[in-house]
């Protein structure tokens, strides 16, 4: 009982500091503590019940020792006296307070007792009242009390003289013993509560290398690869080892994404100037040519429209290089976003013949961005907005402006982005819907380039959306401070 609950204690110790049940920390904790709680459980048992072996057997061998030696002393006190006087001299030497000596003949005559009368009566009848009394002493309870008792012969001068009884009191000698065991019980509850405590530290520090590399993992990105590196100078050489192949690893992972980065910006590169030539020719070749079958003129117009969409794309992923690497740069300045905004909604609303709402506060809204990599991405998330609903369906440009942000939404009441994909929407190529982004002729670069162009002028953009009621992109700046 008091076992499980102090694992039970442990365990709501552990969820109250966010130690996980199922982790090595509070695994290893709980084992050792078990082992700990079993092991002095263990010796603390023994212990009582050693204790409690030797103290009947100490007044086993007391009551031996007294019905071995009353024959000869009983010798020595009648040879002055009769032999009823040397009974009670001989039991008046032996008795103590706790011990009762009484003497019967073989008849079951009372012969001779121990001089407290009250205590020696009471104690002659419940001895009397047993079936039968061990030659040997044993441990026999009346009541509440612990009585070691015995009846041997009583043998004088060659003959059976009756029978001699011994009854000795323990009972207050037990309870000294188990107040002392209870004691011993509350040392050990201590000592495992100690011991808990201790071992939940060390296992704690152990641990905290593991978790550094934890933290490092969770917190590392592929732009400071380089930097990321795992300092420990006080570790087991296990955890010096695992800390020695982590650094090794985000070293490879950094070579490798590097290798990466250039082999995009490098192939979009070489690739972007023979796909414009290409598109060139299309053009070209579409307007000149007036002989051309209806087929001809489909295939022509088809094959113009991917090479152009496959020249967005070799740019947005030369953008997305150039960001990564940082040598995207910026020509940050004061903007007025009430009139950026309106400009925005008349260019798409002109181009899409869709109606663009704008919602803006009457006070000036300036930021400090870059006012041509700022109106992209606008464009960018009207032009979303538009795909993804209804032609009947407005959508909103609305501008706020609060203490120290400038944040601007951009609204549509379309289809909407379910909750399992809106954490991924930002990722590059990421597609909610295969089949109905490709028909819409997106790169899946969008979004991404857009999150690094906001993050490269200090702001950030989020995302709220409900499937069926529409989507909501939130851009925050900082407001300009002059």
């Amino acid at each position: 009982m008091k076992l499980s609950r102090h694992l039970r204690s442990l365990i709501n110790s552990c969820s109250g500091k966010g130690i996980s049940t199922s982790s090595l920390q509070f695994r290893l904790t709980l084992e050792l503590v078990t082992l700990s709680i079993i092991g002095l459980g263990g010796v603390a048992v023994w212990a009582g019940w050693q204790m409690e072996q030797n103290l009947v057997a100490a007044h086993k061998q007391t009551l031996e020792y007294i019905a071995m030696r009353f024959p000869e002393q009983l010798e020595v006190y009648s040879q002055v006296g009769s032999l009823e006087k040397g009974l009670e001299q001989t039991i008046n030497r032996v008795s103590t307070s706790n011990l009762v000596v009484w003497v019967k003949n073989s008849d079951g005559q009372l012969l001779a007792q121990s001089p407290n009368s009250n205590s020696s009566l009471s104690e002659i009848r419940a001895v009397e009242s047993l079936a039968e009394v061990p030659e040997q002493p044993q441990v026999v309870r009346f009541g509440d009390r612990d009585i070691v008792l015995c009846g041997t012969p009583l043998v004088f001068n060659g003959k059976v003289l009756g029978k001699l009884y011994l009854s000795q009191d323990i009972t207050a000698d037990r309870q000294k013993l188990n107040a002392g065991l209870w004691r011993l019980l509350l040392i050990s509850l201590l000592t495992i509560s100690i011991l808990t405590v201790a071992i939940s530290q060390r296992i704690r520090k152990a641990m905290h290398p593991l978790k550094q590399m934890n933290q490092i993992a969770s917190a590392v990105s592929a732009d400071d690869l380089k930097a990321a590196k795992l300092q420990l100078h006080q570790a087991p050489d296990e955890i010096l080892g695992l800390a020695k192949a982590f650094n090794e690893m985000l070293f490879r992972l950094s070579g490798a994404w590097e290798q990466q980065r250039q082999f995009v910006g490098n192939v979009s590169h070489e690739l972007r100037t023979p796909l414009t030539v290409v598109v060139g020719y299309l053009q070209s070749l579409l307007r000149r040519s007036s002989n051309l079958s209806a087929y001809q003129q489909q295939a022509l117009e088809t094959a113009t429209a991917e090479t152009e969409r496959t020249i967005r794309m070799l740019q947005d992923l030369l953008d997305l290089a150039r960001a990564d690497s940082g040598h995207l740069h910026f020509r940050c300045a004061p903007i007025m976003l009430n009139t950026l905004v309106a400009e925005v909604a008349a260019m798409s609303q002109k181009v899409s013949n869709r109606q663009i709402t704008v919602l803006a506060t009457d006070e000036d809204v300036v930021t400090c961005a870059d006012q041509d990599r700022l109106q992209q991405v606008l464009i960018n998330l009207v032009d979303n907005a538009i795909k993804y609903s209804a032609p009947t369906q407005p959508v909103d440009l609305v501008l706020e402006k609060t203490v120290q942000s400038a944040i601007i939404h951009v609204r549509d009441r379309g289809i909407g982005i379910p909750l399992s994909h809106q954490k991924r929407i930002f990722e590059r190529f990421y597609r909610v819907d295969e089949s109905r982004n490709r028909s819409q002729e997106g790169t899946g670069l969008g979004l991404a380039i857009a999150k690094s162009l906001i993050e490269g002028m200090d702001g950030r953009i989020t995302l709220r959306s409900k499937p069926g009621e529409g989507s909501i992109f939130t851009i925050t700046l900082p407001l300009w401070q002059p």
